[in-house]
C-alpha cells in the first residue's frame, strides 16, 4: 500500500526524472530512505554518455553497498520513478536492500512505447519478484502516472 509519505518521496523522484530529461537522459530518478525516513541518497537517469548501466536505481545500490550496513540496508526503502529493470533489481536483491516503490510499471512503460511506436530495450522487461522472489514492492501510484507519461512522451515524440 502506497502512503502519503510513499507519494512524497515519488514526487522527488518524478523532479529527478525531469531533472534527467532536462540533462538530455531518460527520465527516471530515484531515492533513498532509511528507517527514519531520512533522504540518504538521490540519483537520475545518466545513461546519454553511451553507459546504459547508468541507471539510478543501480547507483543507489552501488552508494548504500559502500555506506550502509547490513541492517541499515535492509530496512531501507527504494523510492523510483520507474520499476527496476532487471539490472537494477538484481542490485537491489546482491546489495540486500528493502523495500522498493516505483510510481509507474514497466508494463504501463512498455505499452506507452507500443502506442508511440517506440521499440523497447534490449532487455526483457521483467517484474522485480521475478528477479527477486522476496522482495516487497509496492506500486504502480496512479498519482503520478500522467506525469510520468508526459515525460516519457517528451523524451520519444
Amino acid at each position: 500500500m502506497i502512503t502519503d509519505d510513499d507519494l512524497h518521496h515519488l514526487r522527488r523522484c518524478v523532479e529527478l526524472a525531469r531533472e534527467a530529461l532536462d540533462a538530455g537522459d531518460e527520465p527516471f530518478g530515484s531515492l533513498l530512505v532509511d528507517d527514519q525516513g531520512v533522504v540518504r541518497h538521490e540519483d537520475r537517469n545518466r545513461v546519454r554518455d553511451g553507459d546504459r548501466t547508468r541507471h539510478p536505481e543501480f547507483e543507489i545500490a552501488r552508494w548504500a553497498a559502500e555506506h550502509l550496513s547490513p541492517d541499515e540496508r535492509t530496512v531501507a526503502t527504494v523510492y523510483t520513478s520507474g520499476e527496476h529493470c532487471p539490472m537494477c533489481a538484481a542490485a537491489h536483491g546482491w546489495v540486500g536492500l528493502g523495500r522498493i516503490v516505483y510510481a509507474v510499471s514497466s508494463d504501463q512503460l512498455g505499452a506507452w512505447l507500443t502506442e508511440w511506436g517506440v521499440p523497447r530495450g534490449p532487455v526483457a522487461p521483467l517484474p522485480i519478484t521475478t528477479v527477486v522472489p522476496d522482495a516487497v514492492v509496492d506500486g504502480p501510484a496512479p498519482e503520478c502516472a500522467e506525469v510520468m507519461r508526459t515525460l516519457h512522451q517528451s523524451r520519444f515524440l
